[in-house]
């Protein structure tokens, strides 16, 4: 049974589910009902011959007749009024393929006298659609695009993927192209962190890298890097920041991902080299990872396809990496690490009291080696990797055990005698958890760690994808110290175990 009240109505539909006052808007030609995960909007005038009763006339159960749109999808609502007509217009990304969505209008008429309910029911819907943030929803965006990225197709990308869903989402929206290397660096520096939610970084993980140093260079760095979140889509040939916080390197899928987006704390890496700091939101590595990211720059025009041709030319040479490093561990068990993947731990009371960036607890790459960290000669390193996001790349989904918010690095190494194919197996197969059971891949939880190139002169160290120099260096992690959007928070969209 059902009753209306001013317009509204409270009804069982017909899959038994109770839909409240505020969440049905009746009118003369449509019924729109809110749902769990959807909008339904039911056409009255095509369905009238198929009413049932006992409900009032109230679509929605997916008739043919019905107009189905998921609340993750809806952009945005408003009631639209002219001196000719009024309508409730509703706003969405419609999907035209499984790598494609494009704003789409439905507009629905209300007469004069069904204005106020329309408002009360479009508020509605927004809060429901971007579950409680509807004061925040129309999100401010300093965007910066690096037309020289990867392909470099990042200006057609946004102009016909990106754009249009930022737009029809309501989102304010300032563009700046990045003109020279460090250009990024310098924007940061000098941004009014009040006037934006976030930076958005079409690009590879080059410009976010540059984004969140320039940050840290500022005098109010913690409380810079604490306002303004930093967010990538796909712009370049490494995507990893935009697989790991929105699940797709699509890019008009990852800026709906990103205009619904909840600010997500996540831990950021102080890596000393020489006389330098350099903050890494990503990865550190050596060996195989670093060489098919550093030694393929010459075939960035092939987009993420450089990663799968460099390793193929790279399949051949057996090369090593003599190293010794030093680990601060956190988890050292395998098995420890997968029972442990669904916690979250929060950072310690008064670890912001600071203005800057935050104190280093174990000195830099100059200082001795803390005594309680654990000696590690490797003549024949074949692989480091050391990240705190769970994707590096589309194809590398590295640590499933990852958390953005865990307080922890994910440090996995593989001596060069297991062989090229099979480390390269091994790193596909850890999306699947496969490499938990491979001896031959050491995974550990780490806090801090520093890496000493043994018996060589030259190779490749990637910072988060950019070359540094081929000399020691150390890293630690900072709880917490960097914000992004993501779908779900304390959560990396992906391959997880939990």
């Amino acid at each position: 049974m059902s009753s209306e009240h001013q317009g509204l109505v409270t009804s069982t539909s017909h899959d038994g589910v109770a839909i409240s006052p505020e969440d049905a808007l009746l009118l003369d030609t449509h019924s729109l009902i809110i749902r769990e995960d959807r909008v339904t909007i039911a056409d009255k005038r095509k369905s009238s011959k198929k009413r049932d009763a006992s409900c009032c006339g109230i679509a929605g159960t997916g008739k043919p007749s019905d107009e189905l749109v998921t609340l993750h999808n809806i952009l945005w609502a408003r009631v639209y009024i002219s001196e000719d007509k009024s309508a409730v217009q509703i706003t969405s990304a419609k999907e035209l393929s499984s790598r494609l969505v494009k704003p789409s209008t439905i507009s629905i008429p209300i007469d004069d006298g069904d204005l106020e309910k329309a408002d009360r029911w479009v508020e509605r819907l927004l809060e429901k659609a971007y579950e409680g943030m509807y004061l925040s929803a129309a999100k401010r965006f300093k965007v910066l695009i690096n037309p020289h990225g990867g392909p470099g197709t990042a200006e057609k990308i946004y102009k016909t993927e990106i754009e249009p869903i930022f737009a029809a989402a309501s989102c304010h929206i300032d563009v700046e192209h990045t003109e020279y290397s460090e250009h990024a660096i310098k924007i940061a520096q000098e941004l009014d962190i009040e006037a934006y939610d976030a930076v958005v970084c079409i690009s590879g993980d080059g410009v976010p890298h540059e984004v969140f140093n320039g940050l840290a260079r500022r005098p109010d760095a913690r409380k810079a890097l604490n306002k303004i979140a930093v967010c990538q889509l796909p712009g370049g040939s490494g995507n990893g920041m935009c697989w790991s916080f929105t699940g797709t390197d699509a890019p008009s899928l990852a800026a709906v991902a990103l205009v619904k987006g909840k600010r997500t704390p996540f831990d950021l890496v102080s890596v000393t080299q020489g006389d330098k700091r350099i903050l890494s939101f990503l990865s550190q590595s050596v060996g195989l990872t670093a060489e098919l990211d550093l030694g393929t720059e010459n075939m960035r025009w092939m987009g993420n396809t450089r990663f799968t041709v460099g390793f193929l030319q790279r399949v051949i040479t057996e090369r090593i990496y003599p190293s010794e490093i030093h680990v601060k561990l956190a988890i050292e068990s395998k098995e420890e690490i997968r029972r442990n993947a669904s916690t979250v731990r929060l950072p310690p009371d008064g670890e912001h009291e600071y203005e800057g960036l935050p104190p280093l607890q174990y000195g830099t790459v100059n200082d001795p080696v803390p005594d309680d960290w654990v000696a590690e000669s490797h003549p024949k390193m074949g692989n480091f990797y050391c990240g705190n996001m769970i994707c590096m790349s589309k194809d590398i989904h590295f640590f499933p055990a990852a958390k953005p918010n865990d307080g922890h690095m994910d440090l996995a190494t593989m001596d060069g005698d297991v062989g090229r194919l099979k480390a390269v197996g091994v790193m596909l197969g850890a999306e699947t958890g496969k490499h938990f059971d491979i001896p031959e891949l050491n995974y550990r939880k780490v806090l801090a760690y520093r890496f000493t190139p043994k018996n060589q002169k030259d190779g490749y160290i990637s910072i988060d994808g950019e070359k540094v120099a081929f000399a020691p260096f150390q890293a630690e992690i900072h709880h917490g110290l960097g914000v992004s959007l993501s779908l779900r928070p304390n959560v990396y969209e992906g391959p997880t175990l939990v």
